[in-house]
C-alpha cells in the first residue's frame, strides 16, 4: 500500500504547489454545497489521482479540493467509498493515510444519519462523542503497517474531546443548536429494521449511519485527531410513518448545510488559531 500512498501524494502535490492545510473535512451525503463554498480552490477528480478510490453512490462527487473556507485553509474530500459498495475497507485506509502523508493533522468527519432520539429530528446537527461499530468489519484487519501506527491502537478518545469543545463554541457563535451523542455504523445498504433500531437504542446509540467509523479508526491508528458531526436527515425506522429513502437523505442533508457551514467556519477559525 505504501507505493499507492506515495503515488497519490505525488499527484496531489504536483497539482497543488502551495501549503497543505492542517485540517481536512470528509463531506457526507447531501453536503456538496460546502465544497461549492470554497474559494482559491485546487480541484482534483479522484479519477486523476493514481490509485485513489472511486465512489459509486449518488451525492458523492469524487473530488479532492484544497482551498479556503471563509478565509480559513482546508482540504475537502467530496465523496467517500462505503463498505456496502463492495470494495472492502482498503479505500478508507488509502483516503486517510494519504491525508496523513500530506501532513494533515485533524480530520473532520461529516455524515448523514438517522436519529434514534425523538427530539433530535430531521435537520438537526449532532457532534459525535463516540461510536459503536456494528458493521461487522474493521479497516485494520490484516497485516499492520507499523509506519502508520501500532497493531492495537487505543480508541478511548476516538473523537477528540478538545475539538468537540471547539465545535460547540462555533455552534454557539453561529446561533445553531448542536446536539451530541453516540453514532452507530451499520453496514447497509438497506436501511435498518425497527427491531434493529430498538436494539441499537438499548446499546446506547443516538444516531445511525453507514460510514464514518472506518475513517475514524484509521485516523486514530495513524495519529490524526478526529472531530465528527452528523447531519440528521430522518427519524430511524419505526419512529415515524415516513418511508426511508436516499432522496430524503440528500434533501434533508442539503437543507441543513447552511447551519453546518456556520459551525465549520467557526471551528476552522478556532483550530487554525491553535
Amino acid at each position: 500500500m505504501g507505493e499507492i500512498i506515495d503515488k497519490c501524494v505525488e499527484a496531489i502535490r504536483a497539482a497543488h504547489s502551495g501549503a497543505i492545510p492542517r485540517v481536512a473535512i470528509q463531506l457526507g451525503s447531501g453536503l456538496n454545497a460546502i465544497a461549492d463554498a470554497l474559494s482559491d480552490t485546487t480541484i482534483l477528480s479522484y479519477a486523476d489521482i493514481p490509485g485513489f478510490p472511486q465512489p459509486s453512490v449518488e451525492g458523492h462527487a469524487g473530488r479532492l479540493l484544497i482551498g479556503t473556507f471563509q478565509g480559513e485553509p482546508v482540504l475537502c474530500l467530496q465523496g467517500r467509498v462505503h463498505y456496502y459498495e463492495g470494495q472492502g475497507l482498503e479505500p478508507v485506509r488509502i483516503f486517510v493515510r494519504v491525508l496523513k502523508a500530506l501532513g494533515v493533522e485533524i480530520l473532520t468527519l461529516t455524515n448523514a444519519a438517522g436519529s434514534l432520539v425523538e427530539d433530535m429530528g430531521p435537520g438537526s446537527l449532532m457532534a459525535i462523542t463516540d461510536h459503536i461499530n456494528s458493521s461487522g468489519a474493521n479497516p485494520l484487519i490484516g497485516a499492520n503497517d507499523e509506519t502508520f501506527g501500532p497493531r492495537f491502537p487505543d480508541m478511548s478518545n476516538a473523537y477528540d474531546p478538545a475539538l468537540r469543545v471547539l465545535l460547540h463554541e462555533a455552534a454557539e457563535e453561529a446561533g445553531t443548536k448542536l446536539h451530541e451523542g453516540v453514532y452507530l455504523m451499520a453496514s447497509g445498504p438497506n436501511f435498518e429494521t425497527p427491531a434493529e433500531i430498538r436494539a441499537f437504542r438499548a446499546l446506547g446509540a443516538d444516531a445511525v449511519g453507514m460510514s464514518t467509523v472506518p475513517e475514524c479508526i484509521v485516523a486514530n491508528h495513524c495519529g490524526l485527531r478526529v472531530a465528527g458531526i452528523s447531519t440528521i436527515t430522518n427519524l430511524a425506522a419505526g419512529m415515524s410513518n415516513v418511508p426511508l429513502t436516499h432522496d430524503e437523505t440528500m434533501r434533508e442533508g442539503a437543507m441543513a448545510t447552511g447551519r453546518l457551514i456556520g459551525i465549520l467556519a467557526g471551528f476552522l477559525k478556532r483550530v487554525n488559531a491553535l
